[in-house]
């Protein structure tokens, strides 16, 4: 069989079962568990019963809702774990961000450009520059703070 770009909408379901099955470094499970508690049954292993399936099978209905309200429970606290894993991963990637970044120290009487964002009535458009000035830094406050002059 020859692989060409116009097929590629039979091998979606392959891609997202790959994706969703698979641990993300940023949560530390995959979205699967996250979304429904419990781990990914393969399909192979339906056609061919694991321990797993067997288990279900063979459980009541009360059985298996009492098993099932269980794991939905748990799932509070897997969410839990997973904001807190994420808060770790933004302070990780932070700090390794922060360490490139050189502070500058402003005085009075320097030259500096103030940065026009694209919500100011100033922005006119993706070919207008991005900056003003020149301007005078005035003042310097607490906290890196400018009072600027022209």
């Amino acid at each position: 069989m020859v692989e060409n770009h116009k097929r590629w909408h039979e091998k979606l379901p392959f891609a997202l079962l790959g994706y969703r099955t698979m641990v993300h470094t940023s949560t530390g499970e995959t979205p699967y568990i996250l979304v429904y508690g419990t781990e990914v049954v393969i399909p192979a292993a339906v056609e061919i019963p694991s321990l797993r399936i067997i288990q279900k099978a063979e459980l009541s209905d009360a059985k298996w809702i009492r098993s099932h309200d269980e794991q939905l429970c748990l799932i509070d606290g897997k969410r839990m774990n997973i904001v807190c894993h994420g808060q770790l991963c933004q302070n990780r990637m932070s700090r390794a961000f922060n360490k490139r970044v050189k502070p500058r120290q402003f005085t009075p009487g320097q030259l500096v450009l103030k940065k026009i964002f694209p919500h100011q009535d100033e922005a006119k458009g993706k070919f207008s520059p991005n900056w003003q000035g020149p301007y005078m830094v005035y003042m310097v406050l607490t906290g890196e703070t400018l009072i600027l002059a022209e």
